[in-house]
């Protein structure tokens, strides 16, 4: 469609979940969960299915918009399906967010162009917990869970503000503006501070205390740094240690801050071989994967200065996340998923 809008397709589609064996690559099993013609269409280097499923290793969580959310056991039984109605996302862009499941809950957030809500259900049943109304246009952000013992969070960002939710009550525990329109970004946190992004048109990076907050933080000490250059648009940051990285817009350009003080370490450093970036970058065993849409990832150090320790590339374009597995790296290609490991 005209700049990347999605056309509504006139076919029906197959909305399926698949398991594939870690060793071999083999599909374990297979579940069609809906077949139909979706009521619009994705961007142009979007999905139809965009939305990560997730699992706690007791219920499997596939979370297709539009079409609903399933909770499915390990062996892909479907245990139970919940109807959360026709999304309408901005300009036909498509849908995006992911669930997550924190104890015996499962959050699902859905901001759109019409009711926007967040949901609690029960993850073995599908029942709802509660539901609160969004004051919200379209986000892709997926939530996350900050357990403070006492009172655990469900913190969203969004263009109008990021908020905290009680986890048990859906009670809006804080609240802050100053993010932009068509959040995606994830928020990421650590040692009682979360840092929220955004980066399509009001580059924007939030510093948040969040232990002990509460009611309308924005412009509050609460917020204890910011930014308003060089955050990402799609790609969520990632936060390593005493390391948070994150990309430019959606380009190989990246930067790498102290997450406590905002003292950049490295700003707006070029990955000269990655054309454009969705993924967001991983890190394990003190090295920093950045993927491209190329099919090129960069391996670097993890650390303050910029070290780069290898570039591979596969013939493949990478718009997915990589996963990280024990000491095996997943990658989703257009093509092909591949399974990246020592001998």
């Amino acid at each position: 469609g005209r700049r990347g809008r999605g056309e509504a397709p006139t076919d029906a589609y197959k909305f399926t979940i698949l398991a594939l064996d870690r060793r071999t690559g083999k599909t374990a099993w297979q579940r069609t969960l809906r077949e139909q013609v979706p009521h619009e269409g994705a961007h142009q280097d979007g999905s139809l299915a965009p939305a990560s499923p997730t699992t706690d290793g007791e219920v499997l969580i596939a979370f297709l918009g539009s079409r609903g959310v399933y909770g499915l056991s390990m062996s892909g039984e479907v245990l139970w399906e919940k109807d959360l109605g026709q999304m309408r996302t901005r300009n036909s862009f498509g849908e995006g967010s992911s669930p997550v499941i924190f104890g015996d809950t499962v959050i699902v957030n859905l901001d759109h162009e019409g009711d926007s809500f967040i949901v609690a259900l029960d993850k073995k049943t599908g029942k709802e917990k509660w539901r609160k109304d969004r004051n919200e246009v379209t986000s892709w952000s997926t939530p996350l869970i900050l357990d403070e013992g006492e009172r655990t969070h469900v913190v969203v960002s969004a263009t109008d503000r990021v908020r905290s939710y009680c986890l048990k009550t859906g009670e809006t525990l804080w609240e802050c503006g100053g993010l932009g329109l068509n959040c995606i970004p994830a928020p990421v946190a650590a040692d009682g501070t979360v840092y929220v992004m955004s980066g399509f048109r009001d580059d924007a990076l939030l510093a948040i205390k969040y232990h002990g907050a509460s009611g309308d933080l924005t412009g509050s000490g609460a917020v204890t740094w910011k930014l308003d250059r060089g955050t990402p648009y799609v790609p969520s940051p990632l936060l390593y240690g005493n390391t948070l990285y994150f990309l430019q817009k959606n380009t190989g350009i990246l930067s790498n801050y102290e997450p406590k003080s905002g003292e950049p370490h490295f700003t707006q450093q070029r990955l000269e071989e990655i054309t454009g970036v969705y993924a967001s970058p991983v890190g394990a065993s003190e090295r920093v994967y950045v993927v491209g849409r190329n099919g090129a990832t960069y391996v670097l150090r993890r650390g303050p200065e910029f070290k780069v320790l290898s570039v591979n590339t596969l013939d493949d374009e990478f718009s997915a996340s990589p996963a990280i597995v024990g000491d095996e790296l997943f990658l989703r290609g257009h093509k092909n998923l591949y399974c990246i490991a020592g001998k």
